[in-house]
């Protein structure tokens, strides 16, 4: 069994540890570290001889080798190797050994990175730094340079994403945006001022250099840590809601946050900004009462609904977020998005569940009053419409009875020449003329009438002896008309007189019988000519409609049937607009009052 010395990971101090199969597995550190002598005894250390990084096993004692160089590399020469240097955070000196990676400062607690220490130390001793930037994660907000003694001549690098602003005394000097600049007179006018600068380009000045990461730090969550009471003005119930969601943050203006937020520390990381990680952070309470306090106020200004509200969730984020950003902008700070992704609703609460009561009671009622307004109105349309179809149906009943009553006597108009057609073709066939028949028809009339015959002229005996009687079978035929009109003929110059008195007769009751102002028409279906009648007495059409004349108030002209004057050519006056009658449903009326209910026009 082999004793051998094994360094710390933790703190890089050394301790005692033994090969073989009974020895100690763990060794207990005085920094609180536990060596696993199997895993920790393999090292990476840097070799004192050719500086490479090299892993070795500690457990070979001092015959451990640097496998580039060949030489020893765990003597005990390589292990008092100390390294001395400032604490980051107390300012302390330290020792410690030159391969260890990290210290705990004894003094403040403070773990120190070693080799970024010994570099900055090593800056400090040897000379100034000749570029300035910052190269770190998105994590960090403001980072403050290690360095604060520079020469002009260096290079000031500046990223896309960042600002840089020199200190003096606590006070901002110049801003410098994104690019590459080189540290002279020229660029530095406020630092000009502050400083006798030496006129050639080696001379330096002592600053404070901070870097302000600009980026937008995306998905910070939030949430209201207590429920926020809120009154419903419709109900006039207190229900209590929650609320959660995530923001955006980022900085607006950098030298406003670094006077009033980061002063004369090394820097601000987000989790020191809103608490990402931790729940804990410099605005997080801010952002949970500007919440708290303006959730109820946007519900009721925009008239949000609480059983509809994921319907309005961007309008509520929206609000929101204006609020939060003019708290926000007194530090430098905006939040570009703020998401309210979720509010929570007491349904357990008895408030809550008499609320969702009450909506869908005033819902139904609302939905109801549609309805029977929807009935109503259908209601009243369906009344109206069955009103004009009944019109309408009366008029085309006046219409169907006028054309069945035209349709019926053009029938029997037919039905009298196919059947006078049929009469004629049967008297060819017999022998004798439609005149003969007539007059045999007249005489057999005669007969009927009481005319008395002689004994050797027959019916013309009879006319010769008795024209009075004549005369009256003539007055007869002229009332029938349409007989008259066929025994003329028939009867000849025996007759003439007679049917010649008549037929004046029967004109002259015809004329009675026509309206006054007509004069005779045409038929147009069988060719009677000289009609006085308003039918047909052949085939019973009836009498076509004259258009009725007007007389032309410039010269007097009358009874005018054209469009224009014939005397002075003015136009024909314009009918008078008629109108309907909304309660019988009477159309084209004229007159201020309708004819058939009495209400007034309008």
């Amino acid at each position: 069994m082999a004793k051998f010395v094994i360094q710390c990971p933790n703190c890089g101090k050394y301790a005692e540890a033994k090969t073989g199969f009974f020895a100690r597995k763990k060794i207990d550190c005085a920094c609180g570290y536990t060596i696993n002598v199997r895993t920790d005894r393999l090292i990476g250390r840097e070799c004192a001889h050719c500086g490479n990084m090299v892993v070795f096993d500690q457990a070979e004692g001092e015959n451990a080798k640097c496998p580039v160089c060949h030489e020893p590399i765990n003597t005990l020469a390589d292990k008092s190797m100390v390294e001395e240097f400032s604490c980051a955070q107390c300012g302390v000196r330290l020792r410690t050994a030159k391969s260890a990676k990290s210290y705990v400062c004894p003094v403040c607690d403070c773990v120190n990175d070693i080799q970024e220490r010994l570099t900055q130390e090593k800056i400090k001793k040897d000379g100034l730094a000749s570029i300035i930037k910052y190269e770190g994660d998105n994590e960090t907000l403001v980072w403050k340079h290690p360095i604060e003694d520079f020469n002009f001549g260096s290079q000031l690098i500046v990223h896309e994403s960042q600002d840089a602003i020199f200190f003096q005394d606590g006070q901002a000097l110049d801003l410098f945006g994104a690019g590459r600049y080189t540290l002279e007179t020229q660029q530095l006018p406020l630092l000009e001022k502050l400083y006798k600068l030496p006129t050639d380009t080696e001379g330096t000045f002592h600053s404070e250099v901070y870097f302000i990461n600009k980026t937008t730090q995306m998905g910070v969550k939030w949430g209201t840590d207590s429920k926020v009471r809120l009154f419903d003005p419709a109900t006039g119930m207190v229900v209590e809601l929650g609320a959660s969601g995530e923001f955006n943050i980022r900085v607006a203006d950098s030298r406003k946050l670094l006077l009033k937020l980061v002063g004369t520390a090394n820097g601000m990381t987000q989790e020191q900004l809103v608490g990402a990680g931790s729940g804990k952070g410099m605005f997080r309470a801010m952002v949970m009462t500007q919440v708290k306090s303006y959730l109820a106020q946007v519900i009721r200004e925009n008239n949000i609904n609480i059983l509809q509200i994921d319907e309005r969730l961007l309008e509520l984020s929206l609000a929101l977020k204006q609020k939060i950003n003019a708290y926000l902008a007194d530090y430098g700070l905006e939040m570009p998005e703020f998401f309210v992704s979720r509010v929570v609703t007491p349904d357990d609460d008895p408030n809550f569940r008499r609320l969702k009561q009450q909506y869908s009671e005033q819902y139904l009622r609302v939905r109801q009053e549609e309805i029977e307004k929807n009935v109503a109105t259908a209601a009243a349309e369906r009344k109206a419409v069955e009103a004009e179809t009944a019109a309408r149906m009366k008029i085309i009943g006046a219409q169907g009875d006028a054309e069945t009553l035209r349709i019926r006597k053009q029938a029997e108009a037919d039905a009298y020449r196919m059947q006078a057609e049929a009469e004629a073709m049967e008297m060819k066939m017999k022998g004798y003329s439609y005149q003969q028949e007539t007059s045999r028809m007249v005489g057999m009339e005669a007969l009927k009438n009481g005319i008395p015959g002689g004994e050797g002229g027959g019916l013309a005996g009879s006319v010769v002896g008795g024209i009075g009687e004549i005369a009256g079978l003539g007055m007869t035929l002229g009332a029938v008309g349409s007989v008259a009109g066929m025994t003329r003929d028939a009867i000849g110059p025996l007759f003439g007189g007679a049917a010649r008195m008549g037929q004046s007769m029967g004109d002259q009751v015809l004329q009675a019988q026509a309206p006054e102002g007509q004069s005779g028409w045409d038929c147009g279906v069988c060719g009677r000519k000289g009609i006085r009648s308003n039918f047909c007495p052949d085939c019973g059409s009836k009498r076509p409609d004259t258009p009725a004349g007007w007389d032309c108030p410039g010269c007097g002209q009358k009874n005018i049937t054209s469009n224009f004057c014939p005397n002075c050519g003015q136009k024909k006056p314009e009918p008078p607009k008629g109108w309907d009658c909304p309660d019988c449903g009477r159309k084209g009326i004229t007159t201020n009052f309708c004819p058939n209910c009495g209400r007034k026009r309008g």
